[in-house]
């Protein structure tokens, strides 16, 4: 097997609404059309895909609440991340810093599902080196 691109991530949620108001209008991703039936809505990020599913019983937990970063997360590439806090505090929405002192905050949906976004310069590598 050889795996040749990343597709998608999932997240559950409790209130497509109002996970609709924060993905689309708070981060300002573009919703596309799903060819399903069930709640959800899907976002286009690049190539890939943020897929958002309601299961009503969803409640997230997290390993480390006092480091954000360290709970599983999704990450998006950013190109400013002093824009993106200046958004945030006018929407009202928490964030935390990166520990690490990179260009980087982690954010909260309104399910609790954590959001990486982090600044990036370059598009990203195709080998498995890390670059912090």
């Amino acid at each position: 097997m050889t795996v040749t691109q990343f597709l998608h991530a999932a997240l559950l949620v409790q209130d497509l609404e109002r996970s609709r108001q924060f993905y689309g209008e708070v981060l300002g991703l573009t919703e596309c059309p799903r060819p399903f039936d069930f709640p959800g809505a899907w976002y286009q990020i690049g190539p890939q895909q943020l897929h958002i599913m309601v299961s009503p019983e969803y409640s997230a937990r997290q390993a480390d609440p006092e480091r954000w970063g360290r709970n599983r997360h999704v990450a998006l590439a950013v190109s400013n991340l002093e824009d993106c806090q200046t958004q945030l505090k006018a929407a009202g929405v928490t964030y935390q810093l990166s520990h690490s002192g990179r260009a980087a905050l982690f954010v909260h949906d309104p399910d609790g599902n954590i959001i990486e976004l982090s600044q990036v310069d370059a598009p990203p590598s195709q080998n498995c080196s890390v670059s912090l």
